[in-house]
């Protein structure tokens, strides 16, 4: 539930960094009107920090142990419909960001946003607003016009990160060379992309797949 503007907003910081989470916390303590009230270091620990002290706004990174934080915000979300999350991180991959709105989250700031924007964007989403900032807004248009992979070619792309041949693709799927190529041929098309390495490039730098 939102507070009063005259209360406390009670936030839990999710980081997997310990000097990112001490760091925040130090910041948002020194605040009137802010105060951390737990930290996680990975995404189960955020759930279950989250249901143990069910914070007003909680700062979520994307890549943490365990459990990443779009499966934290999705499980969270589950559990507490109204819950507040604000995605805090260093990627801005289009799929990224898709990935962590749909999963729940109210807005997706980077790490290099500044402490006013970063507490601008916290008392907005506890009033019960969206705040999306204009480059990552521009980013989800362009993923939300763009043609969505199947299942089976996000797999193969997966693999094409990986290095694997079309026919490791086609062993490591249960599926024939031939039909590897053909998803190979689809996905470099949706992708906009000309060859296995653009392609390849093209996943990470996106956010559809990620080098753990």
């Amino acid at each position: 539930m939102p507070t009063e503007a005259n209360e406390n907003i009670r936030v839990l910081v999710v980081d997997d960094h310990e000097i990112v989470r001490q760091g925040l916390v130090s910041l948002l303590n020194t605040e009137p009107g802010l105060s951390v009230i737990a930290v996680a270091g990975n995404g189960q620990q955020a759930v279950e920090a989250f249901a143990a002290h069910q914070p007003d706004i909680t700062l979520m990174d994307l890549r943490l142990p365990v459990m990443g934080g779009v499966a934290a915000t999705q499980e969270i979300r589950r559990q507490f419909p109204t819950a507040r999350i604000i995605v805090l991180t260093t990627y801005d991959g289009d799929e990224d960001i898709y990935r962590a709105l749909q999963a729940g989250a109210q807005s997706y700031l980077l790490k290099g946003v500044s402490f006013d924007e970063l507490l601008a964007t916290i008392r907005s989403v506890n009033a019960g607003a969206r705040r999306i900032p204009a480059a990552v807004a521009e980013k989800l248009a362009e993923r939300m016009h763009g043609q969505e992979l199947t299942k089976r070619e996000a797999e193969v792309l997966a693999l094409i990160v990986k290095g694997n041949s079309n026919l490791d693709i086609g062993a490591a799927l249960g599926i024939s060379e031939a039909t590897v190529k053909s998803h190979v041929n689809s996905l470099l098309s949706k992708l906009g992309v000309t060859d296995r390495t653009q392609a390849a490039t093209t996943a990470l730098q996106r956010g559809i797949v990620h080098l753990d």
